[in-house]
């Protein structure tokens, strides 16, 4: 899996997981129960992972829905 966004943002993460759920495109979103460690103050990014195979379907989906500001350069 390869990294598609890092945010604190969680209205971001759901209308971007939205996006992916109606593409079918495979995903998951990591470090969401950071909130425990850092008490609820939003400091940790979240990421979202999506599989190898499908990083290029879901940039162009980020970039035609206006949030290509959005996606991680690298691309871990």
């Amino acid at each position: 899996m390869r990294e598609l966004v890092r945010t604190n943002d969680a209205v971001l993460i759901t209308a971007i997981e939205a996006l992916l759920n109606g593409a079918h495109i495979e995903h998951m979103v990591v470090d969401r129960n950071m909130s425990v460690l850092e008490g609820s103050i939003g400091i940790f990014p979240r990421r979202i992972l999506v599989a190898d195979g499908q990083l290029d379907d879901a940039r162009r989906l980020l970039e035609q829905a206006g949030f290509a500001g959005e996606i991680s350069r690298d691309g871990r």
